[in-house]
């Protein structure tokens, strides 16, 4: 394992619409899959900063759907939801993704993983129906501490699993 992939995500535009982001796990790919589609994993990461996950829903099948929210250290909610249009177990997703805070931003989510020697390769993308909806993702400091998140709850199992 490296020492740390703390603040590695890369974020590419390739038109106006569509955001795509890369970041890598030093885990195995199954189980970065189950970490990112597992209620009980989801509510250990997803949340930013010191923001915790009050409501974690996750219906993984095609027409299935999710709920995540979280509060913010001041009060504020913040609400995702989405419905599944593919489902490939435990290599891709593809939903619908809506932050409600931003009712104009209706978009498409992707997330893709691919493993090699040990290390998955997440790749996600966003694609909005419209400029306006896009506009709204103008910072990734969000996401980007969400996925440190996600790395050290993947070690923590990871260590957790080689103790035993």
């Amino acid at each position: 394992m490296t020492a740390t992939r703390h603040g590695t995500a890369v974020h590419e535009y390739p038109n106006e619409l569509e955001i795509v982001t890369t970041r890598e796990f030093d885990a195995p790919l199954e189980l970065v899959f189950d970490v990112l589609t597992k209620p009980e994993h989801v509510r250990n990461w997803f949340a930013p900063f010191t923001d915790r996950v009050t409501e974690c829903a996750i219906d993984l099948r095609v027409g299935g759907e999710y709920h995540i929210v979280f509060v913010t250290s001041d009060g504020a909610e913040c609400s995702f939801r989405g419905t599944y249009l593919e489902v490939e177990v435990p290599t891709r997703t593809v939903s619908t993704w809506r932050f409600e805070g931003w009712p104009d931003a209706d978009a498409v989510e992707c997330v893709n993983l691919e493993e090699t020697d040990g290390v998955t390769k997440l790749t996600m993308s966003l694609t909005f129906s419209d400029e306006a909806g896009r506009a709204h993702m103008s910072t990734h400091d969000g996401q980007e501490d969400s996925y440190d998140k996600l790395e050290d709850y993947l070690r923590s199992l990871l260590e957790a699993e080689a103790t035993v």
